[in-house]
């Protein structure tokens, strides 16, 4: 395993397990239930059961709350939000005013990332590709826009890729096997280093050094062993599995913030391209998002790949504040 460089993050010493991450969301959901207009005595008795259920359904339901007034001060903090103002012409305007208070911060949790803060051990933002120290002495560099979360035990070491793109280097553990939980796709380390990527259309594993064991949801005594060189890939819809050569270079080419592609659609382009763009961008049509499209690109740098992508295409790009628009 290569040396570990002086930019790489350590895991915070606490980490999320699975009931952990259940109950931030069930927190989460009470924030927004309690919000609501004409509360019951029941649902006030609800919330109080599970509140007295577990001592830590109190914490979490307390950082929920924390979260939720981080996107009230972004209200307040931004003229055109804190100046919104709603005219009713009935006496209920307290309680639209309430109502819009909640959806405006409701949305804002949404948009700050607030489920998936929750529910991660390590996020990386827009343009952020961060190396991040496991515990037992393995690696994980995240994709731009990426989400993991990890559980170890004495007997087991186990990775959940929530979204994006991640390269694991493992560290040797005959005694807890290294394994990545990737949607309906479950990869085993049976060496040292693979790449997983969870897009929105397929899952894809590479393999860089040594071996790993591919399962899969709908094909559970059919597990593939995947050697060094080589990809694997599973359509999310048609639950095809694909297995071919690749180029390692070429395969993990994100890491240096570029984007080779051989035939690709326009719309895994555009995907890549969105993990560095903090807006999002727009294909005007299905059929020029199926328009397909080979070469190199630094799809870190957006402002090059739509130069690129203008002149591979010959389509036309337009920004609209947040947003870019990609037609022909």
């Amino acid at each position: 395993m290569s040396e570990k460089k002086d930019s790489e993050v350590r895991m915070p010493h606490k980490r999320l397990t699975t009931t952990q991450r259940r109950r931030n969301l069930e927190a989460a959901d009470w924030i927004f239930r309690n919000g609501e207009a004409g509360r019951s005595s029941a649902d006030e008795a609800e919330f109080q059961q599970w509140l007295d259920r577990d001592p830590e359904n109190i914490r979490a339901y307390e950082a929920a709350r924390r979260l939720m007034g981080e996107a009230r001060m972004a209200i307040e903090s931004d003229p055109a939000l804190r100046d919104l103002r709603i005219k009713p012409r009935s006496a209920a305007k307290p309680i639209l005013g309430s109502l819009l208070a909640l959806f405006a911060a409701g949305t804002l949790f949404l948009l700050f990332d607030g489920p998936m803060r929750l529910q991660a051990d390590r996020i990386s933002g827009t343009g952020e590709m961060p190396v991040v120290a496991l515990e037992d002495g393995s690696s994980v560099q995240l994709n731009a826009s990426s989400a993991i979360a990890h559980d170890f035990d004495a007997t087991r070491r186990t990775v959940r890729l929530l979204r994006g793109q991640a390269f694991f280097e493992v560290a040797r553990d005959p005694d807890r096997p290294f394994t990545v939980e990737a949607g309906d796709v479950r990869v085993t380390a049976l060496g040292t280093a693979f790449d997983v990527r969870l897009g929105s259309n397929e899952t894809d594993v590479t393999v860089t050094h040594n071996a790993v064991l591919v399962e899969f949801a709908d094909h559970a005594d059919d597990a593939l062993r995947l050697q060094e060189g080589e990809q694997a890939g599973y359509d999310h819809t048609s639950r095809a599995r694909t297995v071919g050569p690749a180029d390692g270079m070429l395969a993990l080419a994100w890491r240096r913030g570029q984007l080779v592609v051989d035939n690709a659609p326009l719309s895994y382009v555009v995907e890549e391209m969105s993990r560095h763009f903090s807006g999002r961008i727009v294909i005007a049509g299905s059929e020029l998002a199926r328009r397909r499209v080979s070469g190199t690109m630094t799809v870190s740098d957006t402002d090059a790949a739509l130069a690129f992508l203008e002149h591979a295409l010959g389509v036309q790009t337009t920004r609209l504040g947040p947003v870019i628009v990609i037609r022909d």
